[in-house]
C-alpha cells in the first residue's frame, strides 16, 4: 500500500529527513551534493511511502525569479526522485500533483530545472520549457547561465502573464543556481 504525505521541513523528524537524503543519494548517485540537499530544504516535501519504505520524494521551496520587471514569488521544485524499481507506476505524477497544488495555492509561478531524462515528463504535465535566456543574480552582479537555458521549465499561473521568450533571472544560492 502506498501513502503520499506532505509536510514542511520543520515538521519532519530526523529519521524521515535521513531517509529522504539517502533516497536522493541512491537515485542521483555522485551527482547529489550537500548543496543540492540544502536546496530541497525549507519548504514543503511530498513523500511517497510504500509498506513503510520511502520510495519517492519531491519538495517545493520559495525563491524569487525576476521576469518582466517583477520579482515573482516562485515555488521552485527540488529533489524529485522515485526509487528505480518503483518507476513507471504514476508515483512521480503523484508527487508532482501534490507540489503543483502547493504552487497554485501559494505562488505566482512554478519553476524547476530538469534533467535530460525528465524533460518529457514535465512537458506532459503542462510545465513549459523556458525559451529565453537565463541569468542569475550573483554576489558579483548579474551573470548568464547558458548551461541552464535548455533545462529550465516554468508552470505559468493565470494571474501572472509570462513571456516564455523573455529573460528569466533567478536569485543567488550556492551550488547550482537553477
Amino acid at each position: 500500500m502506498t501513502e503520499l504525505r506532505t509536510a514542511h521541513t520543520a515538521d519532519l523528524d530526523i529519521v524521515t529527513l535521513t531517509a529522504a537524503r539517502t533516497l536522493l543519494d541512491t537515485v542521483f548517485g555522485g551527482d547529489m551534493t550537500d548543496q543540492d540537499w540544502e536546496h530541497a530544504l525549507g519548504g514543503i516535501h511530498a513523500l511517497l511511502w510504500e509498506d513503510g519504505e520511502l520510495i519517492g520524494h519531491a519538495s517545493v521551496v520559495q525563491r524569487r525569479v525576476l521576469h518582466g520587471g517583477r520579482a515573482l514569488r516562485t515555488g521552485y521544485v527540488e529533489g524529485v526522485v522515485v526509487r528505480a524499481d518503483r518507476r513507471r507506476r504514476g508515483h512521480g505524477a503523484a508527487l508532482m500533483a501534490a507540489l503543483e497544488r502547493v504552487i497554485r495555492g501559494g505562488f505566482e509561478l512554478g519553476a524547476l530545472s530538469a534533467t535530460e531524462e525528465a524533460l518529457g515528463f514535465y512537458a506532459d504535465r503542462g510545465w513549459r520549457r523556458w525559451q529565453g535566456l537565463t541569468w542569475a543574480l550573483t554576489p558579483l552582479g548579474i551573470a548568464r547561465t547558458e548551461e541552464d537555458d535548455d533545462g529550465v521549465f516554468v508552470l505559468p499561473l493565470p494571474e501572472v502573464p509570462i513571456d516564455l521568450t523573455a529573460e528569466l533571472v533567478c536569485d543567488w544560492r550556492d551550488g547550482d543556481v537553477w
